[in-house]
Protein backbone atom coordinates (compact mmCIF):
# COMPACT_ATOMS: atom_id res chain seq x y z
CA UNK A 1 0.00 0.00 0.00
CA UNK A 2 2.00 3.02 -1.14
CA UNK A 3 1.20 5.99 1.08
CA UNK A 4 2.71 9.29 2.10
CA UNK A 5 4.67 9.45 5.36
CA UNK A 6 2.69 9.96 8.56
CA UNK A 7 3.86 12.78 10.85
CA UNK A 8 5.98 11.93 13.87
CA UNK A 9 4.49 13.44 17.03
CA UNK A 10 6.59 14.22 20.10
CA UNK A 11 5.88 16.28 23.19
CA UNK A 12 8.00 18.47 25.43
CA UNK A 13 6.87 19.33 28.97
CA UNK A 14 7.00 22.84 30.34
CA UNK A 15 7.07 26.11 28.45
CA UNK A 16 8.11 27.07 24.97
CA UNK A 17 11.83 27.85 24.65
CA UNK A 18 14.27 28.94 22.00
CA UNK A 19 15.74 25.44 21.83
CA UNK A 20 12.35 23.91 21.00
CA UNK A 21 11.75 26.50 18.27
CA UNK A 22 15.07 25.95 16.52
CA UNK A 23 14.39 24.31 13.18
CA UNK A 24 10.65 25.00 13.27
CA UNK A 25 9.15 26.57 10.17
CA UNK A 26 5.67 26.97 11.66
CA UNK A 27 4.65 27.85 15.23
CA UNK A 28 1.08 27.64 16.51
CA UNK A 29 -0.44 28.71 19.81
CA UNK A 30 -3.72 27.23 21.04
CA UNK A 31 -5.96 30.09 22.11
CA UNK A 32 -9.44 30.25 23.58
CA UNK A 33 -11.92 32.95 24.47
CA UNK A 34 -13.73 33.23 27.82
CA UNK A 35 -16.29 36.02 28.13
CA UNK A 36 -14.95 37.49 24.87
CA UNK A 37 -11.44 37.72 26.32
CA UNK A 38 -8.78 35.84 24.36
CA UNK A 39 -6.35 33.66 26.31
CA UNK A 40 -2.99 33.35 24.56
CA UNK A 41 -0.12 31.17 25.86
CA UNK A 42 2.72 33.42 27.05
CA UNK A 43 5.61 31.06 26.38
CA UNK A 44 6.44 32.62 23.02
CA UNK A 45 6.21 36.14 24.49
CA UNK A 46 9.27 35.44 26.61
CA UNK A 47 11.20 34.15 23.59
CA UNK A 48 10.43 36.96 21.15
CA UNK A 49 9.87 39.80 23.61
CA UNK A 50 6.53 40.71 22.02
CA UNK A 51 3.06 40.85 23.62
CA UNK A 52 1.29 38.46 21.25
CA UNK A 53 -2.04 38.91 23.01
CA UNK A 54 -2.01 42.56 21.96
CA UNK A 55 -1.25 41.49 18.40
CA UNK A 56 -4.12 39.00 18.56
CA UNK A 57 -6.56 41.70 19.68
CA UNK A 58 -5.58 43.82 16.69
CA UNK A 59 -6.28 40.88 14.36
CA UNK A 60 -9.75 40.33 15.90
CA UNK A 61 -9.05 36.67 16.71
CA UNK A 62 -12.11 35.06 18.31
CA UNK A 63 -10.66 31.72 19.44
CA UNK A 64 -13.39 29.76 17.65
CA UNK A 65 -12.71 26.09 16.97
CA UNK A 66 -10.43 25.59 13.94
CA UNK A 67 -10.10 29.36 13.41
CA UNK A 68 -6.53 30.17 12.36
CA UNK A 69 -5.27 33.73 12.69
CA UNK A 70 -1.84 34.62 11.31
CA UNK A 71 0.34 37.06 13.26
CA UNK A 72 3.32 38.52 11.45
CA UNK A 73 6.24 39.37 13.73
CA UNK A 74 7.98 42.71 13.19
CA UNK A 75 10.74 42.58 10.58
CA UNK A 76 14.23 41.89 11.89
CA UNK A 77 16.14 45.13 11.38
CA UNK A 78 19.30 43.91 13.02
CA UNK A 79 20.65 40.52 13.95
CA UNK A 80 20.09 41.06 17.67
CA UNK A 81 16.28 40.94 17.57
CA UNK A 82 15.11 38.12 19.90
CA UNK A 83 12.95 36.61 17.16
CA UNK A 84 15.76 36.55 14.61
CA UNK A 85 15.95 33.11 12.99
CA UNK A 86 12.40 32.19 14.00
CA UNK A 87 9.44 31.84 11.65
CA UNK A 88 8.15 35.29 10.69
CA UNK A 89 4.55 34.24 11.22
CA UNK A 90 2.76 32.68 14.19
CA UNK A 91 -0.59 30.90 13.95
CA UNK A 92 -3.19 31.48 16.64
CA UNK A 93 -5.30 28.32 16.56
CA UNK A 94 -8.72 28.69 18.15
CA UNK A 95 -9.59 25.88 20.55
CA UNK A 96 -13.28 26.81 20.83
CA UNK A 97 -14.85 25.36 23.95
CA UNK A 98 -11.85 23.08 24.51
CA UNK A 99 -13.94 19.95 23.96
CA UNK A 100 -12.79 16.94 22.00
CA UNK A 101 -14.70 17.90 18.84
CA UNK A 102 -13.31 21.42 18.83
CA UNK A 103 -9.73 20.31 19.43
CA UNK A 104 -9.97 17.56 16.82
CA UNK A 105 -11.10 20.14 14.27
CA UNK A 106 -8.38 22.54 15.34
CA UNK A 107 -5.77 19.84 14.87
CA UNK A 108 -7.12 19.17 11.38
CA UNK A 109 -6.94 22.87 10.47
CA UNK A 110 -3.34 23.02 11.70
CA UNK A 111 -2.39 19.92 9.71
CA UNK A 112 -3.67 21.51 6.50
CA UNK A 113 -1.94 24.80 7.28
CA UNK A 114 1.33 22.94 7.89
CA UNK A 115 1.28 21.04 4.58
CA UNK A 116 4.60 21.45 2.83
CA UNK A 117 6.37 22.49 6.05
CA UNK A 118 9.00 20.41 7.83
CA UNK A 119 8.44 21.05 11.54
CA UNK A 120 5.34 22.30 13.34
CA UNK A 121 5.56 23.38 16.98
CA UNK A 122 2.28 23.72 18.89
CA UNK A 123 2.11 25.45 22.28
CA UNK A 124 -0.89 23.85 23.97
CA UNK A 125 -1.25 26.53 26.65
CA UNK A 126 -4.02 25.50 29.03
CA UNK A 127 -5.31 22.81 26.65
CA UNK A 128 -2.69 20.14 27.36
CA UNK A 129 -5.40 17.78 28.64
CA UNK A 130 -6.99 17.87 25.19
CA UNK A 131 -3.86 16.74 23.41
CA UNK A 132 -5.43 13.41 22.40
CA UNK A 133 -8.20 14.79 20.17
CA UNK A 134 -5.82 17.45 18.83
CA UNK A 135 -3.35 14.75 17.79
CA UNK A 136 -6.15 12.78 16.15
CA UNK A 137 -7.08 15.82 14.08
CA UNK A 138 -3.46 16.49 13.15
CA UNK A 139 -2.87 12.92 11.99
CA UNK A 140 -6.23 12.32 10.31
CA UNK A 141 -5.99 15.49 8.21
CA UNK A 142 -2.39 14.56 7.32
CA UNK A 143 -3.64 11.42 5.55
CA UNK A 144 -3.06 11.35 1.81
CA UNK A 145 -4.58 8.82 -0.61
CA UNK A 146 -2.26 6.21 -2.13
CA UNK A 147 -0.76 6.30 -5.62
CA UNK A 148 -0.38 10.08 -5.79
CA UNK A 149 3.29 10.56 -4.91
CA UNK A 150 2.62 13.00 -2.05
CA UNK A 151 5.81 12.39 -0.08
CA UNK A 152 7.24 15.78 -1.05
CA UNK A 153 6.00 19.10 -2.33
CA UNK A 154 3.55 21.72 -1.09
CA UNK A 155 0.80 19.15 -0.42
CA UNK A 156 2.99 16.81 1.65
CA UNK A 157 1.99 16.37 5.29
CA UNK A 158 4.35 17.95 7.80
CA UNK A 159 6.73 15.16 8.92
CA UNK A 160 7.40 16.41 12.45
CA UNK A 161 4.99 17.80 15.04
CA UNK A 162 6.13 18.92 18.50
CA UNK A 163 3.59 19.55 21.26
CA UNK A 164 4.65 21.79 24.14
CA UNK A 165 2.90 21.37 27.48
CA UNK A 166 2.18 18.89 30.25
CA UNK A 167 0.78 16.20 28.01
CA UNK A 168 -0.34 12.76 29.22
CA UNK A 169 1.77 10.32 27.20
CA UNK A 170 -0.94 7.65 27.23
CA UNK A 171 -3.48 10.03 25.68
CA UNK A 172 -1.13 10.78 22.79
CA UNK A 173 -0.35 7.09 22.21
CA UNK A 174 -4.06 6.21 22.18
CA UNK A 175 -4.76 9.04 19.74
CA UNK A 176 -1.94 7.90 17.47
CA UNK A 177 -3.19 4.31 17.44
CA UNK A 178 -6.78 5.39 16.75
CA UNK A 179 -5.76 7.74 13.95
CA UNK A 180 -3.46 5.10 12.47
CA UNK A 181 -6.34 2.60 12.47
CA UNK A 182 -8.57 5.05 10.61
CA UNK A 183 -5.87 5.90 8.08
CA UNK A 184 -5.12 2.20 7.58
CA UNK A 185 -8.78 1.56 6.80
CA UNK A 186 -8.81 4.52 4.41
CA UNK A 187 -5.75 3.27 2.56
CA UNK A 188 -7.13 -0.23 2.16
CA UNK A 189 -10.45 1.10 0.89
CA UNK A 190 -8.78 3.58 -1.47
CA UNK A 191 -6.63 0.92 -3.12
CA UNK A 192 -7.97 0.39 -6.66
CA UNK A 193 -9.56 -2.95 -7.45
CA UNK A 194 -7.18 -3.78 -10.28
CA UNK A 195 -4.74 -4.29 -7.38
CA UNK A 196 -7.10 -5.17 -4.54
CA UNK A 197 -8.99 -8.45 -4.71
CA UNK A 198 -9.87 -10.94 -1.96
CA UNK A 199 -6.50 -12.71 -2.14
CA UNK A 200 -4.60 -9.41 -2.00
CA UNK A 201 -6.64 -8.18 0.96
CA UNK A 202 -6.12 -11.48 2.80
CA UNK A 203 -2.37 -11.14 2.27
CA UNK A 204 -2.50 -7.56 3.55
CA UNK A 205 -4.26 -8.74 6.71
CA UNK A 206 -1.44 -11.20 7.35
CA UNK A 207 1.21 -8.55 6.70
CA UNK A 208 -0.46 -5.86 8.82
CA UNK A 209 -0.93 -8.24 11.74
CA UNK A 210 2.78 -9.01 11.58
CA UNK A 211 3.60 -5.31 11.61
CA UNK A 212 1.33 -4.85 14.64
CA UNK A 213 3.33 -7.39 16.63
CA UNK A 214 2.00 -10.73 15.40
CA UNK A 215 1.98 -13.58 17.87
CA UNK A 216 3.99 -11.52 20.40
CA UNK A 217 1.08 -9.08 20.57
CA UNK A 218 -1.49 -11.87 20.84
CA UNK A 219 -2.48 -11.76 17.17
CA UNK A 220 -3.25 -14.72 14.97
CA UNK A 221 -4.48 -14.66 11.36
CA UNK A 222 -6.16 -17.55 9.54
CA UNK A 223 -7.02 -17.39 5.83
CA UNK A 224 -9.58 -19.81 4.38
CA UNK A 225 -9.74 -20.32 0.61
CA UNK A 226 -12.67 -20.91 -1.75
CA UNK A 227 -12.51 -24.70 -1.40
CA UNK A 228 -12.81 -24.40 2.39
CA UNK A 229 -15.68 -21.90 1.99
CA UNK A 230 -17.60 -24.31 -0.27
CA UNK A 231 -16.83 -27.33 1.91
CA UNK A 232 -17.88 -25.50 5.09
CA UNK A 233 -21.25 -24.63 3.64
CA UNK A 234 -20.96 -20.85 3.42
CA UNK A 235 -23.38 -20.70 0.53
CA UNK A 236 -23.81 -16.92 0.61
CA UNK A 237 -20.09 -16.10 0.45
CA UNK A 238 -19.48 -18.82 -2.12
CA UNK A 239 -22.34 -17.65 -4.36
CA UNK A 240 -21.26 -14.01 -4.36
CA UNK A 241 -17.62 -14.88 -5.00
CA UNK A 242 -18.30 -17.45 -7.69
CA UNK A 243 -18.90 -14.86 -10.42
CA UNK A 244 -15.35 -13.51 -10.32
CA UNK A 245 -12.02 -14.84 -11.52
CA UNK A 246 -10.69 -13.61 -8.16
CA UNK A 247 -11.84 -16.27 -5.66
CA UNK A 248 -13.35 -15.41 -2.27
CA UNK A 249 -11.60 -15.66 1.06
CA UNK A 250 -12.65 -15.79 4.70
CA UNK A 251 -10.05 -14.13 6.94
CA UNK A 252 -10.07 -14.48 10.72
CA UNK A 253 -7.94 -12.14 12.83
CA UNK A 254 -7.84 -13.03 16.52
CA UNK A 255 -6.47 -10.88 19.31
CA UNK A 256 -6.13 -12.74 22.58
CA UNK A 257 -4.18 -10.95 25.31
CA UNK A 258 -2.09 -13.18 27.52
CA UNK A 259 -4.11 -14.70 30.33
CA UNK A 260 -7.46 -13.47 29.02
CA UNK A 261 -10.30 -15.97 29.49
CA UNK A 262 -13.35 -13.80 28.72
CA UNK A 263 -15.53 -14.49 25.71
CA UNK A 264 -14.35 -12.34 22.79
CA UNK A 265 -16.01 -9.44 21.07
CA UNK A 266 -16.78 -10.55 17.50
CA UNK A 267 -16.48 -7.98 14.71
CA UNK A 268 -17.64 -8.82 11.20
CA UNK A 269 -16.88 -6.50 8.28
CA UNK A 270 -18.32 -6.53 4.77
CA UNK A 271 -15.44 -7.20 2.37
CA UNK A 272 -16.66 -6.74 -1.19
CA UNK A 273 -13.43 -5.71 -2.92
CA UNK A 274 -15.40 -4.50 -5.95
CA UNK A 275 -19.12 -4.41 -6.55
CA UNK A 276 -20.50 -4.31 -10.08
CA UNK A 277 -23.91 -5.24 -8.74
CA UNK A 278 -23.51 -8.66 -10.33
CA UNK A 279 -26.16 -9.57 -12.90
CA UNK A 280 -28.33 -6.81 -11.35
CA UNK A 281 -25.76 -4.44 -12.81
CA UNK A 282 -25.22 -1.01 -11.28
CA UNK A 283 -25.21 2.14 -13.46
CA UNK A 284 -21.69 3.27 -14.36
CA UNK A 285 -21.80 6.30 -12.03
CA UNK A 286 -22.77 4.13 -9.06
CA UNK A 287 -20.03 1.64 -9.88
CA UNK A 288 -17.11 4.09 -9.83
CA UNK A 289 -16.63 4.24 -6.01
CA UNK A 290 -17.24 0.54 -5.47
CA UNK A 291 -13.59 -0.24 -4.69
CA UNK A 292 -14.56 1.06 -1.23
CA UNK A 293 -17.29 -1.55 -0.69
CA UNK A 294 -14.90 -3.48 1.53
CA UNK A 295 -14.65 -0.59 4.01
CA UNK A 296 -16.35 -2.66 6.72
CA UNK A 297 -13.67 -5.33 6.48
CA UNK A 298 -10.91 -2.71 6.45
CA UNK A 299 -12.36 -1.06 9.55
CA UNK A 300 -12.83 -4.25 11.57
CA UNK A 301 -9.32 -5.40 10.62
CA UNK A 302 -7.90 -2.05 11.72
CA UNK A 303 -9.83 -2.15 14.99
CA UNK A 304 -8.60 -5.60 16.03
CA UNK A 305 -5.02 -4.56 15.23
CA UNK A 306 -5.49 -1.38 17.28
CA UNK A 307 -6.75 -3.46 20.21
CA UNK A 308 -3.47 -5.37 20.09
CA UNK A 309 -1.38 -2.20 19.75
CA UNK A 310 -3.12 -0.71 22.79
CA UNK A 311 -2.88 -3.95 24.75
CA UNK A 312 -6.58 -3.95 25.61
CA UNK A 313 -7.57 -6.70 28.08
CA UNK A 314 -10.62 -7.76 26.03
CA UNK A 315 -10.18 -10.54 23.41
CA UNK A 316 -11.37 -9.40 19.99
CA UNK A 317 -11.97 -11.47 16.85
CA UNK A 318 -12.52 -9.96 13.39
CA UNK A 319 -14.07 -12.10 10.66
CA UNK A 320 -13.68 -10.73 7.14
CA UNK A 321 -15.78 -12.31 4.37
CA UNK A 322 -14.03 -11.20 1.18
CA UNK A 323 -15.44 -11.49 -2.34
CA UNK A 324 -15.73 -9.63 -5.63
CA UNK A 325 -19.27 -9.24 -6.94
CA UNK A 326 -18.73 -9.64 -10.68
CA UNK A 327 -20.59 -10.50 -13.87
CA UNK A 328 -19.95 -13.83 -15.57
CA UNK A 329 -21.60 -17.06 -16.59
CA UNK A 330 -20.96 -18.44 -13.11
CA UNK A 331 -22.46 -15.45 -11.24
CA UNK A 332 -25.41 -16.06 -8.97
CA UNK A 333 -28.79 -14.96 -10.32
CA UNK A 334 -31.99 -13.24 -9.19
CA UNK A 335 -34.38 -16.06 -8.38
CA UNK A 336 -31.69 -18.40 -7.04
CA UNK A 337 -32.16 -20.03 -3.63
CA UNK A 338 -28.96 -20.15 -1.57
CA UNK A 339 -28.41 -22.32 1.51
CA UNK A 340 -26.45 -20.38 4.14
CA UNK A 341 -23.97 -21.71 6.71
CA UNK A 342 -26.64 -22.12 9.41
CA UNK A 343 -28.99 -23.97 7.03
CA UNK A 344 -31.26 -21.00 6.27
CA UNK A 345 -32.43 -20.92 2.65
CA UNK A 346 -32.45 -17.46 1.06
CA UNK A 347 -34.25 -16.34 -2.08
CA UNK A 348 -32.17 -13.93 -4.14
CA UNK A 349 -34.15 -10.93 -5.36
CA UNK A 350 -31.28 -8.66 -6.38
CA UNK A 351 -27.63 -9.66 -6.81
CA UNK A 352 -26.63 -6.11 -5.85
CA UNK A 353 -27.70 -6.89 -2.28
CA UNK A 354 -24.65 -9.13 -1.91
CA UNK A 355 -23.19 -7.54 1.21
CA UNK A 356 -25.81 -8.96 3.53
CA UNK A 357 -25.21 -12.43 2.07
CA UNK A 358 -21.50 -12.52 2.91
CA UNK A 359 -22.11 -10.89 6.30
CA UNK A 360 -24.82 -13.40 7.21
CA UNK A 361 -22.55 -16.39 6.62
CA UNK A 362 -19.65 -14.81 8.51
CA UNK A 363 -21.90 -13.85 11.45
CA UNK A 364 -23.46 -17.31 11.76
CA UNK A 365 -20.10 -19.07 11.46
CA UNK A 366 -18.32 -16.64 13.77
CA UNK A 367 -20.78 -16.89 16.63
CA UNK A 368 -20.72 -20.69 16.42
CA UNK A 369 -16.92 -20.87 16.38
CA UNK A 370 -16.09 -18.22 19.01
CA UNK A 371 -19.14 -18.00 21.34
CA UNK A 372 -18.74 -14.21 21.57
CA UNK A 373 -20.08 -11.98 24.32
CA UNK A 374 -21.23 -9.47 21.70
CA UNK A 375 -21.31 -9.27 17.91
CA UNK A 376 -20.95 -6.08 15.85
CA UNK A 377 -20.99 -5.93 12.07
CA UNK A 378 -19.88 -2.97 9.94
CA UNK A 379 -20.86 -2.43 6.32
CA UNK A 380 -21.39 0.09 3.55
CA UNK A 381 -24.69 -1.68 3.15
CA UNK A 382 -27.62 0.39 1.90
CA UNK A 383 -28.23 3.62 0.05
CA UNK A 384 -31.39 3.88 2.13
CA UNK A 385 -29.33 4.61 5.25
CA UNK A 386 -27.70 7.63 3.63
CA UNK A 387 -31.03 8.83 2.25
CA UNK A 388 -32.43 8.87 5.76
CA UNK A 389 -29.43 10.15 7.70
CA UNK A 390 -27.25 11.93 5.17
CA UNK A 391 -23.45 11.69 5.00
CA UNK A 392 -22.50 12.56 8.59
CA UNK A 393 -24.27 9.88 10.67
CA UNK A 394 -24.20 6.10 10.47
CA UNK A 395 -27.30 4.03 11.09
CA UNK A 396 -27.04 1.93 14.26
CA UNK A 397 -29.24 -1.09 14.94
CA UNK A 398 -28.87 -3.00 18.19
CA UNK A 399 -30.73 -5.74 20.03
CA UNK A 400 -30.13 -4.33 23.52
CA UNK A 401 -30.50 -0.73 24.74
CA UNK A 402 -27.26 -1.06 26.72
CA UNK A 403 -25.24 -1.95 23.62
CA UNK A 404 -26.88 0.84 21.63
CA UNK A 405 -26.19 3.44 24.32
CA UNK A 406 -22.55 2.35 24.71
CA UNK A 407 -21.90 2.59 20.97
CA UNK A 408 -23.64 5.96 20.68
CA UNK A 409 -21.51 7.31 23.56
CA UNK A 410 -18.34 5.98 21.95
CA UNK A 411 -19.28 7.50 18.61
CA UNK A 412 -19.96 10.89 20.19
CA UNK A 413 -16.63 10.79 22.00
CA UNK A 414 -14.74 9.82 18.85
CA UNK A 415 -16.47 12.33 16.61
CA UNK A 416 -18.18 9.57 14.61
CA UNK A 417 -21.90 9.95 15.40
CA UNK A 418 -24.13 6.87 15.30
CA UNK A 419 -27.90 7.30 15.07
CA UNK A 420 -30.05 4.58 16.73
CA UNK A 421 -32.57 3.09 14.31
CA UNK A 422 -35.52 0.77 15.04
CA UNK A 423 -35.72 -2.93 14.23
CA UNK A 424 -39.39 -2.58 13.28
CA UNK A 425 -41.12 -5.87 14.03
CA UNK A 426 -43.98 -5.11 11.62
CA UNK A 427 -41.50 -4.92 8.73
CA UNK A 428 -40.24 -8.45 9.25
CA UNK A 429 -42.97 -9.89 7.04
CA UNK A 430 -41.63 -7.89 4.11
CA UNK A 431 -38.84 -10.49 3.86
CA UNK A 432 -41.23 -13.41 3.43
CA UNK A 433 -40.47 -15.74 0.53
CA UNK A 434 -42.79 -18.19 -1.19
CA UNK A 435 -39.93 -20.55 -2.05
CA UNK A 436 -37.34 -20.18 0.73
CA UNK A 437 -37.06 -19.49 4.45
CA UNK A 438 -36.48 -15.80 3.77
CA UNK A 439 -35.85 -13.31 0.99
CA UNK A 440 -32.75 -11.19 1.35
CA UNK A 441 -34.59 -8.07 0.10
CA UNK A 442 -38.12 -6.92 0.72
CA UNK A 443 -40.76 -8.69 -1.35
CA UNK A 444 -43.44 -6.27 -0.18
CA UNK A 445 -42.68 -3.01 -1.96
CA UNK A 446 -45.19 -1.07 0.15
CA UNK A 447 -43.01 -1.29 3.26
CA UNK A 448 -39.94 0.73 2.24
CA UNK A 449 -37.28 1.21 4.93
CA UNK A 450 -34.54 -0.56 2.99
CA UNK A 451 -31.92 -0.04 5.68
CA UNK A 452 -34.29 -1.47 8.31
CA UNK A 453 -35.26 -4.55 6.29
CA UNK A 454 -31.55 -5.22 5.58
CA UNK A 455 -30.87 -5.07 9.32
CA UNK A 456 -33.82 -7.39 10.02
CA UNK A 457 -32.38 -9.90 7.54
CA UNK A 458 -28.98 -9.80 9.28
CA UNK A 459 -30.49 -10.05 12.76
CA UNK A 460 -31.63 -13.63 12.24
CA UNK A 461 -27.98 -14.68 11.72
CA UNK A 462 -26.84 -13.11 15.01
CA UNK A 463 -28.84 -15.67 16.99
CA UNK A 464 -29.17 -14.88 20.68
CA UNK A 465 -25.86 -12.98 20.90
CA UNK A 466 -26.21 -9.26 21.72
CA UNK A 467 -25.77 -7.71 18.29
CA UNK A 468 -25.27 -4.33 16.66
CA UNK A 469 -25.18 -3.42 12.99
CA UNK A 470 -23.46 -0.25 11.71
CA UNK A 471 -24.62 0.78 8.25
CA UNK A 472 -21.92 3.29 7.26
CA UNK A 473 -22.98 3.76 3.63
CA UNK A 474 -23.40 7.52 4.16
CA UNK A 475 -20.35 8.60 6.20
CA UNK A 476 -18.13 5.82 4.83
CA UNK A 477 -17.23 8.00 1.85
CA UNK A 478 -16.71 11.78 1.59
CA UNK A 479 -16.94 13.99 -1.48
CA UNK A 480 -14.68 16.68 -0.01
CA UNK A 481 -12.36 17.39 2.93
CA UNK A 482 -14.24 18.40 6.06
CA UNK A 483 -12.39 18.90 9.34
CA UNK A 484 -10.54 15.63 10.12
CA UNK A 485 -12.37 13.77 7.35
CA UNK A 486 -10.58 13.62 4.00
CA UNK A 487 -12.08 13.14 0.56
CA UNK A 488 -12.62 9.49 -0.39
CA UNK A 489 -13.10 6.55 1.97
CA UNK A 490 -13.21 7.85 5.53
CA UNK A 491 -12.60 4.83 7.78
CA UNK A 492 -15.72 5.96 9.66
CA UNK A 493 -16.45 3.99 12.86
CA UNK A 494 -12.90 2.69 13.42
CA UNK A 495 -12.28 5.21 16.21
CA UNK A 496 -15.79 4.78 17.63
CA UNK A 497 -15.26 1.02 17.91
CA UNK A 498 -11.80 1.45 19.47
CA UNK A 499 -13.29 3.88 22.00
CA UNK A 500 -16.10 1.42 22.72
CA UNK A 501 -13.71 -1.50 23.19
CA UNK A 502 -11.43 0.52 25.47
CA UNK A 503 -14.42 1.43 27.65
CA UNK A 504 -15.62 -2.16 28.08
Amino acid sequence: MPAGPAPHVSHVPGRLSRDILDGADLVALLVSAVDDELTVPTGLDAVVGVDLAAFAAQESAKGSAAELTTLTLPPVLDGDAPWAGLPARVLLAGAGDGGSTALRRTGAALARAAAGKQRLVVDLGNHAEGAGPLVEGLLLASYRPPYRGVGTGPDAPVPEIVLVGEVAHEAVVTAEVSARATCRARLLAATPSNIKNPVWLADEAVSLAGSAGGARAGLRVTVHDEAWIERTGMGGLAAVGRGSVSPPRLVVVEYRPKGATAAPVLLVGKGITYDTGGLSLKPREAMVPMKTDMSGAAITLSVVLAAAELGLPQPVVAVLPLAENAVSGSAYRPGDVIRMYDGTTVEIGNTDAEGRMVLADAMAWGREQFSPSVLVDVATLTGAASLGLGKLHAALYATTPELSAALVAAGDSAGEPLWPMPLVEEYRGALDSAIADVSHIATDTTVGGGSITAALFLQRFAGDVPWAHLDIAGPGRADADRHEVTKGPTGFSARALITWLAAR
